[in-house]
């Protein structure tokens, strides 16, 4: 009888290692199957693109409200008023009214209205007679004392961005002109810039003045003068340039058109043993831009598939998987931001907000496009080298026996995701992802489907590698949830 069993418990080691893979390959269908059916559901055409203020927001939220509830997550708003929604409002400025007059000694200076671009962040804004003062190229910031009440003439040179001009209007400048002494037209600018931008409700944009001029009109109203914009550049490319005095005087004016959306932030909460030690947050942003192709096109919709109901269905997952788990010591809250298309404004609410005081949030991890690799790949870090967080991640890696991608490349995309709101508060937060591991995949999806119709559910839609994300989110969230393995701050 002892030999029969010991023969059937050698028979029974011998059959565990197949019945724990046969059990692993069921939960890891299980888990692609349920992060497909929550991509399929939230990108579709019922959601009508997931814009703020709409009732494709309500659809939304409420879809991600009763999978949370069923998962076992409490109400993350700590406000017995709005319970799991905290209401976010933003208010959207459309350019409006531009005018500019130039003069000098006193008479003014015919320039054609279509040559000139007046813009301000603000409401109204209202510059009078002012002198300018050419700056070159831009790339130096004038001492106060000479930019102060005077408006910065610069080179446009065909560089895209508004960092230069923040910096002239940072340094003291009363406005900023900048002439399109390039390949881009006041039509380009137009185009660019003519859009609504968004703040939270309650912030004051600014009434910075930002104005463009074709080098064509600007040489028009130089002329008499001895200056020209052909005299500009070249003084520009001395090694000794110096701020010149434009013999012009100028009156600019611009306002805006508001638009206000009330919108939610959506907040759970995974309630751990020890809330006073603090917090870990997994992020995930719930908005798209709605209906976004010309109206003559079959499919107007921008269904946001990868970008971002991959993300949210990831964070279901992660929550599911948290939730059936032994209990964790700290809390874990799962925030859907709204508004990240916007500026990351949900995520910037949420940090100006927090249900939760920032500093005991002891690590952030945001979600966001995870659906483009397929299993096996490494883990990039969105944020290396930027938090304390780095060494720890390392460790939670090689536990899994997973790799991170070497060097910090994937940082090219760190503002544009909803970590870097948090990040500015001083929030270790980062995101991770094997989908981003590869730059090269990350960027054809950039160029063909991102922001696009053409972002919805495919029959070749690759879950493998967001399979593995929500993996590794799962043993990141329990190790930093783990006092053990991450003590309170002062112990």
């Amino acid at each position: 009888m002892g030999r029969v069993i010991a023969l059937l418990l050698a028979v029974s080691f011998a059959c565990a290692p197949a019945v724990a893979a046969s059990r692993a390959e069921k939960e890891r269908s299980v888990l692609i199957a349920n992060l497909r059916a929550h991509i399929t559901e939230l990108a579709s055409d019922a959601y009508d693109g997931r814009e703020p203020g709409t009732e494709g927001e309500t659809l939304t939220l409420r879809y991600l409200g009763r999978q949370w509830f069923d998962i076992g997550l409490e109400s993350g708003t700590n406000d017995p008023g709005h319970a799991w929604f905290t209401p976010v409002s933003l208010i959207g400025r459309e350019p409006d009214r531009s005018a500019a007059l130039f003069s000098r000694k006193g008479r003014r200076v015919a320039v054609p209205g279509s040559a000139v671009l007046v813009l301000t962040s603000g409401k109204r804004s209202l510059l009078e007679n002012a002198p300018i003062l050419f700056v070159g190229k831009g790339d130096a910031i004038p001492p106060r004392a000479e930019l102060a009440g005077r408006i910065a003439l610069m080179l446009d040179g065909g560089r895209d961005g508004s960092e230069r001009q923040n910096a002239m209007l940072g340094g003291g400048a009363s406005a900023v002109l900048t002439v399109l002494d390039s390949s881009r037209t006041i039509d380009t600018v137009v185009s660019q810039r003519r859009r609504l931008a968004y703040g939270i409700a309650g912030e004051e944009l600014g009434g910075d003045l930002e104005t463009f001029i074709s080098a064509a009109a600007l040489d028009r109203a130089l002329t008499g003068t001895g200056q020209s914009v052909a005299g500009f550049q070249k003084a520009a490319q001395r090694d000794d340039f110096t701020p010149i005095p434009v013999d012009l005087n100028a009156t600019f004016e611009a306002t805006t058109r508001e638009t206000r959306i009330n919108t939610h932030n959506m907040i759970g909460r995974l309630l751990g043993k020890r809330p006073d030690a603090g917090a870990v947050l997994i992020m995930a942003h719930w908005d798209h831009f709605g209906r976004c192709a010309p109206q003559a096109t079959d499919h107007q919709i921008c269904n946001g598939a990868i970008d971002n109901a991959s993300g949210l269905a990831a964070m279901t997952e992660i929550a599911r998987r948290l939730a059936r788990a032994p209990q964790l010591d700290r809390d874990v809250y799962f925030v859907a931001t709204t508004g990240e298309e916007l500026g990351l404004l949900g995520a910037e609410a949420f940090a100006e907000n927090p249900p939760v005081p920032l500093k005991q949030i002891v690590a952030a991890f945001n979600i966001d496009s995870v659906a483009l690799a397929p299993a096996g790949q490494p883990f990039a870090v969105i944020g290396a080298g930027m938090t304390p967080l780095d060494v720890q991640i390392a460790a939670v890696a090689r536990q899994q026996k997973r790799k991170i991608a070497p060097g910090n490349a994937a940082n090219a995309f760190v503002k544009r995701q909803d970590g870097w709101a948090l990040m500015q508060h001083d929030v270790p937060a980062v995101m991770i992802s094997s989908s981003w591991s590869d730059l090269g995949r990350v960027e054809r999806f950039m160029n063909g489907d991102y922001h696009r119709p053409t972002d919805r559910v495919k029959p070749d839609l690759e879950l493998g590698g967001a399979a593995d994300d929500v993996d590794f989110h799962v043993a990141l969230a329990r190790w930093f949830g783990d006092l053990k393995k991450v003590p309170a701050a002062g112990k």
